[in-house]
């Protein structure tokens, strides 16, 4: 795993980034594309990634780091980072029309992005892998775009903030601070409550996960955020979704930084083993 590693960190550096603008639901967005190896190569899988934020902050630069370690670790797909809609700007479900808004405009703009249309990834961090996940359920209600499969790191998934992990972080000042930044959040999200148990709010309480694509879902030991992340993962799977999850080891200032967290860990490998494993048994077309 560590050669993998420094062989991602010498690509980082070598990462090609280009900004863009994509169409969200009510008008264009900001994004950023990244890519590595032959600048002329068309490849066969797009990543399409959303940053975290609680849904009331973010931007593109916060996971731009861990996004060039993603283009040079993962089995050289594109990636595309995107912005979307705020809570502070408009509430739920402005967030999620925009996800899934991007996802239609990246299937109509492959050749713009150096992809081949073969394989539609959707991934991302804590808020962010709450649209990935509601992308997933809402690309499968309205028969498109296709998804190969759906990344999920450290996922904001139950409003109700119910979980054992999530009562239990309080006890640590750092962890507390989470807790009490996703509460909030979620408040400004989701500012009606009966929101709160829609399923493209809070995936984790569908009872309809049949028919999903493939999942990757990466929790952490010390986050409060942990329990939620795996409860969606062996639900899942008990509708017949292919689903992997991991938990990675606690990281250092891990709530100051959590895009730094998923970069250190072994999140990048496993990743890069979701993708090239979804390639080799013929992921269906987007």
């Amino acid at each position: 795993m560590n050669d993998r590693l420094d062989v991602a960190n010498a690509i980082a550096d070598e990462v090609r980034v280009r900004e863009l603008e994509v169409s969200g639901e009510q008008g264009s967005l900001k994004a950023r594309l990244y890519a590595a190896g032959p600048a002329k190569t068309r490849r066969d899988t797009l990543v399409v990634f959303f940053h975290g934020g609680g849904f009331v902050a973010g931007d593109l630069d916060d996971a731009d780091g861990f996004l060039r370690h993603l283009a040079g670790v993962s089995h050289t797909p594109v990636v595309l980072a995107s912005n979307y809609t705020l809570a502070t700007v408009r509430p739920f479900p402005a967030a999620v029309e925009d996800a899934h808004a991007v996802l239609l405009w990246a299937k109509k703009n492959k050749t713009k992005l150096g992809w081949n249309g073969k394989h539609l990834l959707v991934a991302g961090i804590e808020a962010g892998a709450n649209l990935a996940a509601v992308c997933a359920l809402m690309s499968r209600d309205r028969g498109a775009p296709k998804l190969a499969g759906q990344i999920l790191l450290m996922p904001m998934l139950d409003p109700g903030l119910s979980t054992c992990s999530m009562r239990e972080m309080p006890q640590c000042a750092d962890k507390a601070r989470l807790a009490d930044s996703c509460a909030a959040a979620y408040r400004g999200y989701l500012p009606n409550a009966a929101d709160r148990t829609h399923p493209y709010a809070s995936p984790l309480q569908s009872s309809r996960l049949k028919n999903l694509p493939p999942a990757l879902i990466l929790s952490a030991d010390d986050d409060p955020l942990r329990d939620e992340a795996e409860a969606y993962g062996a639900k899942l799977a008990s509708f017949g979704v292919p689903t992997t999850v991991r938990r990675m080891l606690p990281a250092p200032q891990m709530a100051d930084d959590r895009n730094e967290c998923a970069c250190e860990q072994s999140a990048l490998v496993e990743i890069a083993d979701f993708i090239a494993s979804l390639e080799e048994q013929g992921a269906p077309p987007a």
